[in-house]
């Protein structure tokens, strides 16, 4: 390992660009380099130091130098402004992740889960990449430093720097870094090959050197014979690289043709293949052995011509040629070059610049895989973060969810038992609902109980407890699996509180008959609601649906006297009069029908007309008393909104009404009034809601989530 050589805030301040090396930058960073604790800040000055080797502005090495500061998000906010606070917030946000992983870290992981863990740190960083070049920074010191620890904890970090930090640091394009992250790693995980290689290369050193310099000097000839100049050196392969290669091809290292190599660097593309026809011709190329990475890039954005040919000396050397701004990308990657040319505000060639503007116009773009090459920057075949999300158990194991899932999802990834006795979910030491939706980096714990199956009420898909298929599937199987009379009588009683909860003007038979198509038998139709396959919500729907083709049947049919359509409603018009045109209306308090209720009006003497629910007993008993005074109604187009009254009952406690109020503006809905009546001796207190909903969906929706608040007994409409 390498011992670092001290490091000193001019030191960074010398790598600064061009373009930022203004006094504003430079006050910035000596502001970060005092509040980090100055020289005695080591660690944070070296990762401070390769950040600007990247060229990544001052903000991001204003990070470097804070992000294991002492101070809270606000104090650097107040101090460093908003972009350098949030760069640090997203590092401690990687860090966390990086603690679950080394409380699991004995254990193996098979190729699936390293990858997930990948894309753990880059989806935790989506809103900004530059946080994973901070975290790489963090990595290569202590990488370089790592020989001060015990073996144990060398072998951990080495093991996981090969699995997690080196290919990321590959995905991103850092070749410099890649190269380094490996090499340490496989110095300490397999210390007698690299022993070995790290020999054969020694023993040649100087050898190698006199035949580099050698090829170099008749390259540089032959160039200028052609009137092109080139920056030319000798390209040395990093250990792991070579092993790997030797592993790939079966050969040993003597037949490794670019274990030495030379690097051209010229000013244009054109120039490039002019430089790669005189290497040709002036040593014999090696069959199989060229690769144009300029007209088909790698993923990450590499480019570089490279060839093997049969030097003077009869033995192969490997030639890569590319452009300054190509060679920019290979050591530091698009992403950085990215930051470098936007704090220069530099021309670029048009190629660059693609890759600027991918990058400029939304970094989730390059947060994508394949399945071929693991890169970063391919679009085809891949894995958009943003539908995905990671998450751990306990023990530090990573599961890989949709985007949207819950502690419900979870708990059937890791088993279906566990996903049966589910009774509540700790995320990140805190009791959650069974709905909250997982973010990338959670530390999920399952609560579960000794007996029982899944709760109906989640295969609701308004209530949000089930994002996965996997979930659904094996809660539907689970009810299934009951007996068919506990199943039936299940599905009454889950009927029955939906009209009774509602009130719906129904009998289970009249909502049977909805479903007669598909459950001729209601027998059929109370097996499916209880295994789940109908639901609350499809029996609500399916009543407004039929509601509505019966409205819209009705209003196309012509006028018996004068065979014409009745008049269209007048926009204003809330409810439409049939035969009468727009009439002052008003929602009878009786019964306060909603649309998608069958309604009926009432000529009031003075006050327009009153609209009742077709079943309101006030209606039965104006049949019989006054008939020539009701009318025929139907609901306009224009949603509005209409009054309900709700009542709760509930188990009285702290914050109660603060949370049902949550629920029901999540919902979108107003409400009128709330007010409380008389708790009782058992603490259970009726709490009366008047609220302004546009529909039966909408009420149906609200009264299932409030439901689901802690101590809640009941929920139900109450007219």
């Amino acid at each position: 390992m390498t011992k670092s050589p001290p490091i000193t805030i001019d030191d960074i301040l010398a790598h600064l660009p061009d373009g930022v090396a203004a006094t504003e930058a430079r006050n910035l960073l000596r502001r970060a380099y005092d509040f980090a604790g100055g020289a005695d800040a080591r660690q944070p000055l070296h990762v401070a130091y390769l950040l600007a080797e990247l060229h990544l502005g001052p903000a991001v090495i204003a990070a470097g130098l804070l992000y294991d500061a002492p101070a809270t998000p606000e104090q650097l906010r107040e101090q460093f402004g908003p972009e350098v606070s949030t760069l640090v917030e997203g590092v401690a946000k990687l860090e966390s992740v990086e603690q679950h992983v080394q409380q699991d870290e004995e254990r193996p992981r098979d190729l699936q889960e390293l990858e997930s863990l990948r894309k753990v740190f880059i989806a935790m960083a989506v809103d900004d990449v530059r946080v994973i070049f901070i975290k790489l920074a963090d990595r290569l010191y202590k990488m370089r430093t790592l020989a001060t620890l015990p073996p144990a904890e060398q072998r951990r970090m080495a093991r996981e720097t090969a699995e997690i930090f080196a290919p990321l640091a590959n995905r991103l394009g850092i070749w410099r870094w890649k190269a380094e992250l490996e090499d340490l790693s496989f110095r300490v995980l397999n210390p007698e090959m690299y022993g070995e290689l790290a020999q054969l290369l020694d023993a040649r050193k100087d050898a190698r050197q006199a035949r580099l310099t050698r090829h170099i000097e008749l390259l540089r000839q032959a160039l200028t014979l052609e009137g092109l100049a080139g920056e030319i050196k000798g390209r040395p392969k990093h250990i792991y690289s070579i092993y790997l290669k030797m592993r790939r091809k079966n050969v040993p290292f003597s037949q490794i043709y670019d274990a030495e190599g030379l690097r051209v660097i010229v000013e244009t593309e054109p120039q490039c293949y002019q430089v790669l026809g005189v290497a040709h011709r002036l040593w014999t190329p090696v069959p199989g052995e060229f690769d144009d990475y300029i007209a088909n890039p790698k993923p990450n954005g590499y480019q570089s011509l490279h060839t093997a040919v049969i030097g003077e000396d009869g033995r192969p050397l490997e030639v890569q040629i590319r452009t300054r701004e190509m060679n920019h990308i290979a050591e530091f990657g698009v992403a950085a070059t990215h930051w470098r040319y936007k704090e220069q505000h530099a021309q670029v060639s048009e190629q660059m610049a693609e890759y600027i503007t991918r990058v400029r116009q939304n970094v989730r773009e390059l947060l994508q895989e394949t399945e071929e090459s693991g890169s970063l920057f391919e679009g085809r075949h891949s894995d958009i973060f943003d539908d995905r999300v990671y998450v751990f158990t306990p023990k530090g194991k990573i599961i890989d969810l949709p985007a949207g899932a819950t502690p419900v999802d979870f708990a059937y990834q890791i088993h279906t038992d566990i996903g049966h006795r589910c009774r509540g979910a700790e995320v990140n030491g805190t009791w959650t609902p069974l709905s909250y939706r997982l973010k990338n980096g959670d530390r999920v714990k399952i609560i579960t109980g000794r007996t029982g199956g899944p709760s109906r009420d989640w295969l609701n898909e308004e209530l949000g407890f089930v994002r996965t298929n996997r979930a659904r599937q094996k809660i539907k199987q689970w009810f299934r699996q009951q007996s068919r009379e506990e199943n039936v009588t299940r599905g009454r009683l889950i009927v029955e509180r939906e009209i009774k909860r509602l009130g719906l003007g129904f009998t289970i038979d009249e909502v049977a008959d909805l479903f007669a198509k598909r459950y001729p038998r209601r027998g059929d139709f109370l097996l499916a609601v209880g295994i789940g396959e109908v639901t609350g919500e499809r029996i609500v729907n399916r009543i407004e649906d039929v509601q509505r083709r019966r409205e819209e049947k009705e209003a196309e049919l012509p006028d018996a006297e004068e065979q014409k359509p009745p008049p269209p409603p007048t926009v204003e018009a809330r409810v439409n009069v049939q035969g009468t045109g727009d009439l002052l209306t008003r929602i009878a308090g009786c019964c306060r029908p909603l649309p998608g209720e069958k309604i009926i009006g009432y000529v009031t003497r003075g006050r327009g007309v009153t609209v009742h629910r077709r079943n309101c007993p006030t209606i039965l008993r104006l049949e019989r008393e006054e008939p020539e005074r009701l009318i025929e109604l139907e609901w306009g187009q224009r949603e509005a909104t209409f009054p309900v009254q709700v009542v709760i009952m509930a188990y009285n406690r702290s914050r109660l009404y603060s949370d049902i109020s949550a629920v029901i503006a999540d919902e979108g809905i107003d409400i009128v009034s709330l007010k409380t009546g008389k708790r009782d001796r058992y603490n259970v207190v009726p709490i009366y809601v008047t609220l302004e909903v546009p529909s039966l969906s909408k009420l149906n929706r609200v009264l299932k989530n409030i439901e689901q608040i802690r101590n809640v007994i009941d929920v139900r409409r109450t007219v």
